[in-house]
């Protein structure tokens, strides 16, 4: 079977991540998080004290850029690649609001972008991958054979990430996640390097009113239909 790049892009806490990873395990496709690599980094810019009176200081993550190093390692057992950043395992940790709050800052330093995008083209690079993110449609795979634009409101996505996130034990409001959703979006929408935007080809789906698996569903049909036009 014709193997293809699936790009899935989109606004934060839309789904995105368990949508890409669900759709990579029913096709046995490798699936990469882009943002788990960019959090890795925000991650490692507040644990080296990088953030100084709520202001990052860029030129020191730069200059630390060598030093970081990151590596998906599948869960035996969950099937689900976990983030381990210079060998330590890091997935709970990148998850916190106060990794969300400084992510998209990071995300602008053209630096770090240049880095990463060089390590997620290489993963991709024999197709049979579904990646999700912010630019993997419009720098990282451009010429992706299907390429998908996740959104859905603001108030929508807070609920949920407020919902996992009370979840998982955090200690957080819902207007601290409204507050978080909103900033990303702007910070997203204007950096100056690769800002989100949708790509020309790309088809949007809204969940603002669709349960996950609707979602799921809508998603692997077009996968389904981009696999039988190009067989």
């Amino acid at each position: 079977m014709q193997k293809i790049t699936i790009a899935i892009d989109g606004y934060s806490s839309t789904g995105k991540s368990t949508i890409a990873k669900r759709l990579a395990k029913s096709l046995g496709y490798v699936y990469v998080d882009t943002g788990a690599m960019y959090r890795a980094v925000s991650y490692y810019a507040l644990s080296h004290d990088f953030y100084r009176n709520q202001e990052l200081q860029k030129e020191l993550l730069i200059q630390a850029l060598d030093d970081i190093h990151l590596k998906f390692q599948l869960n035996k057992s969950t099937g689900d690649p976990e983030m381990y950043l210079n060998g330590v395992l890091v997935e709970k940790e990148i998850r916190t609001l106060e990794v969300s709050n400084v992510v998209s800052e990071v995300a602008t330093i053209s630096e770090v972008r240049q880095k990463l995008v060089e390590q997620q083209q290489a993963m991709g690079k024999n197709k049979a991958v579904v990646m999700d993110g912010r630019d993997v449609g419009t720098v990282i795979f451009p010429d992706a054979e299907l390429k998908l634009f996740m959104t859905a409101s603001a108030d929508v996505r807070a609920q949920r990430r407020f919902l996992e996130l009370s979840e998982r034990g955090d200690q957080v409001t819902y207007q601290d996640v409204l507050d978080n959703v909103q900033k990303r979006d702007l910070i997203d929408t204007t950096r100056k390097d690769s800002p989100l935007i949708k790509a020309a080809e790309a088809i949007e789906i809204d969940s603002t009113t669709l349960s996950l698996e609707e979602t799921f569903a809508r998603c692997l049909e077009l996968v389904q239909k981009t696999l039988k036009a190009l067989a």
